[in-house]
């Protein structure tokens, strides 16, 4: 069983990157559970999504001891940091947030997300950015999994956002490994 944890501010796609773990999780035939949070501002307000992922029936979409939590706000990591469970891993966004102290036990990776999407000459792809460095950590679903579900989002409404959103998972995974 996987329980994450993804926060940032309204606008910084971290709802859609859980909704397309979750469309993942379910091709590859898991159970999942979805479940987002956000404030009354559209952008800027905190934001934030659990995603469960198991072989079994998930009997509460509530994450209280995340086995990753990804934070792209200081107040996301804040707020969440605390969440990670023993062994765990917290993925940051480490141009926007700041770690002061890290607890033992925990893992922390910090990724300048915003660089590596103006790479790709797409700064709208540091969500899935975060998904594919997601993704390489925990391994929780398929790579061709994460591609079709980026398919199922966009393909009909909007399918030139598919290959530049596949290079930006692509270069998650890079990120992860080095």
């Amino acid at each position: 069983m996987n329980k994450i944890i993804l926060a940032g501010y309204g606008g910084q796609g971290m709802l859609l990157c859980g909704q397309m773990l979750a469309y993942a999780a379910m091709k590859d035939g898991y159970y999942v559970t979805w479940l987002p949070s956000y404030g009354p501002e559209m952008r800027g307000g905190a934001a934030s999504c659990s995603v469960v992922i198991s072989e079994n029936p998930v009997g509460s979409p509530v994450v209280q001891f995340a086995d990753a939590v990804i934070a792209v706000s200081q107040p996301a990591f804040e707020k969440y940091h605390d969440s990670v469970k023993e062994g765990g891993t917290v993925l940051y966004h480490s141009a926007l947030v700041t770690v002061k102290e890290k607890k033992p036990g925990i893992k922390y990776i910090g990724i300048d997300y915003t660089s590596l999407a103006a790479e790709l000459k797409n700064p709208k792809t540091a969500n899935m950015i975060v998904l594919g460095s997601l993704n390489e950590v925990l391994k929780c679903v398929r790579i061709s999994a994460l591609h079709e579900s980026l398919k199922y989002k966009f393909g009909d409404k909007k399918p030139e956002l598919v290959e530049i959103n596949e290079q930006a998972i692509e270069a998650g995974i890079k990120a992860v490994n080095g």
